[in-house]
């Protein structure tokens, strides 16, 4: 192999390394999107609590009044989040409100999955007024530090 020419080695290689590449590209969209999920778990996580907690009457008008305390902190996953929701905090503490005045079903409520159900429409209203405040931010779930049904 010495006394071959330079050339002639690029030559008989270059096919070689285009089949090379070719096999790589289609890999190269999932290492990029691999790369942009790492970035979001990296990312900032800002828990802001939304003080004081809530107390209001829950349940059936016509039925013996009952209590609940929610005790709800916010969780957002950028920082530029903070300053909007601080801006609309009146709105979205009257948003949580009219959701805790809005339940009925006390066995429902005092449930695993009542709450689950529950947080999920809680950040579901809180992002619906971040959008139509046109803030461009929203948050990614509620968390409840303190949940009590008092009957």
């Amino acid at each position: 192999m010495t006394n071959a020419k330079p050339m002639t080695i690029l030559r008989k290689l270059t096919p070689a390394l285009l089949l090379t590449l070719c096999a790589l590209m289609p890999s190269l969209p999932a290492m990029a999107e691999e790369a942009d999920e790492e970035t979001e778990v990296k990312g900032v996580t800002d828990y802001i609590a939304m003080e004081p907690a809530f107390v209001t009457h829950v349940g059936k008008p016509d039925a013996k009044v009952a209590y609940l305390k929610a005790s709800v902190t916010i969780r957002a996953s950028r920082e530029t989040t903070r300053p909007a929701v601080e801006a609309h905090m009146p709105r979205l503490r009257h948003e949580l409100v009219m959701l805790f005045g809005e339940q009925t079903d006390l066995d429902q409520l005092s449930s695993m999955d009542g709450q689950q159900a529950l947080r999920e429409e809680a950040t579901k209203r809180i992002n619906g007024v971040l959008e139509e405040q046109q803030t461009g931010e929203t948050i990614t779930g509620v968390l409840f530090t303190e949940f009590v049904v008092q009957r």
